[in-house]
């Protein structure tokens, strides 16, 4: 607001670089501009300060379809006073000499008129198209329409006032009818989850199925090489059973012929022993046939004597004399007749 300093009988204002101030007296214009500052006297001079910054103002318009179904259009809209003459021609912005202060609402009048034909220009847009079509569209036809309507407006071209843009968030219907319209694509969004779902069950399945495949698969490739390893088990044990026996048989035969050839070697060993002992005999009986009688009764009471057991004293009766002459007698005799 503009800045007022009291002194008597004059007042001194001093304005903003953001507003345009404007003097008039007597219907005539004294000073204007903006960042002005002048003297004046308060029972004289008409004030007027029009801000000549950006102005932001928040949209909310409530319009109805083609199918009678509401819908809330949220944005902001961007304006200023680019001809402020001709703003404080059309709208009060006089000031209170003695405050600075406006006498009226001027920026909520302006705003009224702003926001007013903005929505005009909505409503017109959504009352030609569905509930659907306008939700379809989105944000961006009804943008269009607000501001190419608010610039082509020749009353706000006749108050001095520009619009800089227009920014829409959202077309929304009512809470009720937006559940109603999210719950087709919600449906959709739930059936391709289950979908997903029940896929990736099957798949899991599938799995499992080519794992327990996999598995007997190997099961039996375990029993057949397990089948093989007893069959080769039993052809080793036959064939070690069979070289075991060849190879007895084989000591056998070889232990059979040692024993017959040991035994052929001891009959010839004791064949060989008998002639020899035969012959000596022989040699021995032909060397006695040339002995006197004499000497073999003395060789037969010595080998008689060696006979004896041992005794410290003997008594020779006239018995044992006969015998024992009876027994060489005999001796003799035999020993004769083998010489014979």
């Amino acid at each position: 607001m503009a800045d007022i300093s009291r002194y008597p009988f004059v007042r001194h204002l001093r304005g903003a670089a953001t507003t345009y101030v404007q003097h008039v007296r007597s219907g005539r214009i004294v000073h204007e501009g903006v960042g002005a500052a002048f003297w004046f006297r308060p029972q004289t001079a008409v004030l007027s300060e029009i801000p000549v910054d950006d102005r932001e103002l928040p949209l909310l318009v409530r319009a109805w379809t083609a199918d009678f179904q509401e819908v809330i259009v949220q944005g902001t809209l961007t304006f200023r006073f680019g001809a402020p003459a001709l703003a404080a021609a059309r709208i009060d912005f006089g000031l209170d000499p003695s405050t600075g202060q406006w006498r009226g609402m001027p920026l909520e009048q302006a705003a009224a008129v702003v926001t007013e034909t903005a929505a005009s220009w909505a409503v017109d847009l959504i009352a030609r198209v569905d509930l659907a079509t306008a939700l379809r569209q989105g944000v961006a036809p009804v943008r269009t329409a607000i501001t190419e309507g608010l610039r082509a407006d020749a009353r706000l071209s006749d108050t001095g006032i520009e619009v800089l843009g227009v920014r829409l968030v959202a077309i929304r219907p009512t809470p009720e009818v937006e559940k109603a319209l999210q719950t087709p694509a919600r449906e959709a969004v739930q059936q391709e989850a289950d979908r997903a779902t029940f896929e990736r069950r099957a798949l899991a399945v599938e799995r499992e199925a080519a794992i327990g495949e996999n598995e007997l698969a190997n099961q039996i490739e375990l029993a057949r090489r397990e089948e093989h390893l007893v069959v080769q088990r039993g052809a080793n044990a036959r064939r070690a059973a069979a070289e075991s026996a060849e190879s007895t048989r084989i000591s056998t035969e070889a232990e059979a012929v040692r024993t017959e050839r040991l035994a052929s070697a001891a009959a010839a060993a004791e064949r060989l022993t008998g002639a020899a002992a035969a012959e000596s005999e022989r040699a021995r009986l032909a060397a006695y046939a040339e002995v006197p009688q004499a000497t073999l009764l003395a060789l037969a009471a010595r080998e008689a004597a060696a006979h004896l057991p041992a005794v410290d004293q003997l008594v020779l009766t006239p018995d044992v004399v006969s015998g024992l002459l009876a027994r060489l007698t005999a001796d003799a005799a035999g020993s004769q007749r083998g010489r014979g």
